[in-house]
């Protein structure tokens, strides 16, 4: 499958969905993901900033989270969405190499910092990903009025209404909303000008549950790879505690994980 197929299939995913993401930051996670049966993957810069060695937020590079990128892409062969934070400083130069690397989608998120922009800001950002990236792009705008916790949940609600708007007069394709669990907010959303994409975590309505409140897109964010750190810490605490192996158990085959990398 070419890019332009898989960019067309990746769309499809959108209306034939829910479409589950499951987030990846290295080839070993994409391979073992896609082995599961995903249709698609997205990145995750939190877990690709890990990795390197570096916090999320700001820590990345462009170049290092290209590399990243252009690993994973080669590694598997379903369509792959990249977390590319704010864009990385030119976002026209970001959204054309995701491209060029066979990449079919992109995040690009409205806060810095921890601070939300204004929607004006970020309406120029996304309509530059846009002209850059064509009508094979699936721009997903990513707002962060809930994962911020600034204002009351109305507050949030109403500027999520607004930047939905915007963003979609921008040439999004996908509003993406973190943070956002309420089932009554979502049905709100899902009426609005964009399909709704959410970050789902532990204690969040199930995928069955978001599918049927309307929401198309379902990703984890950087979820597993907190739980893949999570088990590393786990294991070396009992390996150097009760000096036993259970955590080891649920391990992924030496010689599976190889065989996917080959």
């Amino acid at each position: 499958m070419d890019v332009r197929e898989k960019a067309r299939s990746f769309r499809a995913l959108h209306t034939n969905g829910p479409l589950v993401l499951p987030n990846a930051w290295d080839p070993g996670s994409a391979v073992a993901i896609e082995a599961t049966g995903a249709k698609a993957i997205a990145t995750t810069s939190a877990g690709v900033s890990w990795a390197l060695g570096v916090p999320d937020g700001g820590g990345l590079t462009r170049g290092e989270a290209m590399g990243a990128l252009r690993r994973i892409v080669a590694a598997v062969t379903v369509p792959v969405t990249a977390d590319v934070e704010d864009g990385y400083g030119a976002v026209a130069e970001t959204v054309t190499e995701v491209l060029a690397i066979g990449a079919v989608g992109v995040n690009l998120e409205d806060s810095r910092g921890g601070v939300l922009v204004d929607p004006a800001e970020q309406e120029d950002l996304l309509a530059a990903a846009r002209e850059a990236g064509g009508a094979d792009l699936v721009l997903n705008a990513r707002t962060d009025t809930f994962l911020t916790g600034a204002g009351s949940p109305a507050e949030r609600l109403a500027d999520t209404v607004v930047r939905a708007e915007r963003y979609a007069a921008a040439g999004a394709d996908v509003l993406f909303v973190p943070g956002l669990v309420d089932p009554v907010a979502i049905k709100e959303l899902v009426g609005g000008p964009l399909p709704l994409s959410v970050m789902a975590f532990p204690g969040a309505p199930s995928v069955r549950e978001l599918a049927e409140l309307g929401v198309v897109r379902i990703s984890v964010g950087s979820g597993i790879a907190q739980a893949a750190y999570g088990l590393a810490a786990a294991a070396a605490r009992e390996l150097l505690g009760a000096g036993t192996y259970g955590a080891l158990e649920d391990a992924l085959g030496y010689g599976e994980l190889n065989d996917l990398l080959r």
